[in-house]
């Protein structure tokens, strides 16, 4: 295995841990509105993940720094192409942390409501947005003989894409609720769970259509064995949720998102950005490579950084691992 083959995997390592920490993410903002019956509620959601969601971040930062060193024509072509949704993105992601520090500064209805109704908005549009960009990254894209992105934004709403965007927003919403049931106590935690039975099940769909059709268009025997720990997981999860076991269903959901990310990516290699104009044109992890150089030098960087980036976050979470319920919250603001 060659240099620019490591930087692929941990590329796709780096993708699929934002996506599984992310995704619950994501999906205690939606859940702001679905789940949560008042502000009190609210509060208890946002705080089950007040003290990680910037640390979530920092693996989408890896991941495009990554991109950006390993494969500087990948990131060229991708944040050229993607611009207006990347754009779209990338605001959600700056008005979701905003909202987050200033919702409580103060107590004025309207004042709340405005960032609350923010941190939803922001919450869903990432998770629509990251399915149709990646279910576009495996479709392929238009990109000519000069590497270049000669496409509209209407051509990433393909039919494909749009199904990938319903995928990370149902599963990324079942993965929030799984995770409100783990770090909750009292009402909403049965709430949240009986949500989850729900969201589960209607996740099932779109995942099986989705990866069904992955599998189906540029798929192996490889990439149907992770489709099958994809969907047997998420089953799994549906049943440990259905018997109180909220730990083992936060595994199995994260264990849903993991291996459908891992089988995008196992189906892309070794392209990063196939051509649908001409197949000679795509991206690959060797046309589109940094120098061997280049790369041996990240390598010892990223050797050295990531363990130490790791370790962090874990201790962070296990810092902040208990539960909260409406008592901890001191008063509705």
């Amino acid at each position: 295995m060659q240099l620019h083959d490591v930087w692929f995997v941990l590329i796709a390592v780096l993708w699929t841990g934002y996506f599984f920490l992310e995704g619950f993410d994501f999906g205690i903002g939606i859940h702001t509105k679905l789940l949560a019956r008042d502000r009190r509620e609210k509060r208890v959601l946002i705080n089950t993940i007040g003290p990680v969601w910037d640390g979530n971040e920092v693996w989408l930062i890896s991941a495009a720094g990554a991109t950006f060193a390993a494969f500087p024509d990948w990131y060229a072509t991708l944040f050229s192409g993607f611009y207006l949704p990347l754009l779209l993105i990338l605001v959600c992601l700056i008005v979701r942390g905003v909202a987050f520090e200033y919702r409580h500064k103060r107590t004025e209805e309207h004042w709340q409501r405005n960032w609350e109704n923010a941190i939803f908005w922001a919450s869903l549009l990432p998770a629509v947005l990251w399915g149709v960009l990646f279910g576009n990254l495996v479709h392929g894209v238009k990109i000519d003989a000069h590497k270049e992105y000669v496409g509209s934004v209407l051509d990433l709403l393909n039919p494909y894409a749009i199904l990938g965007g319903l995928v990370t927003l149902t599963l990324f919403t079942f993965h929030g609720a799984v995770f409100a049931s783990l770090k909750t106590t009292g009402d909403i935690r049965e709430r949240a769970r009986r949500l989850a039975a729900v969201l589960g099940v209607l996740t099932l769909v779109p995942v099986v259509g989705f990866l069904g059709w992955t599998q189906a268009g540029k798929g192996d025997g490889t990439s149907l064995i992770v489709m099958i720990v994809a969907v047997v997981a998420l089953v799994a999860a549906l049943g440990a949720n259905k018997l109180g076991r909220e730990g083992w269903a936060f595994a199995f959901s994260g264990i849903t998102v993991v291996a459908a990310v891992a089988m995008l990516f196992l189906t892309l290699f070794p392209n990063v950005m196939p051509s649908t104009l001409n197949e000679s044109w795509s991206l690959t992890v060797s046309n589109a490579s940094s120098s061997p150089y280049t790369l041996k030098i990240i390598t010892w960087c990223a050797g050295f950084a990531t363990p130490l980036v790791m370790l962090y976050q874990g201790w962070t979470y296990w810092v902040f691992r208990k539960r909260i319920g409406t008592q901890h919250i001191a008063d509705a603001h």
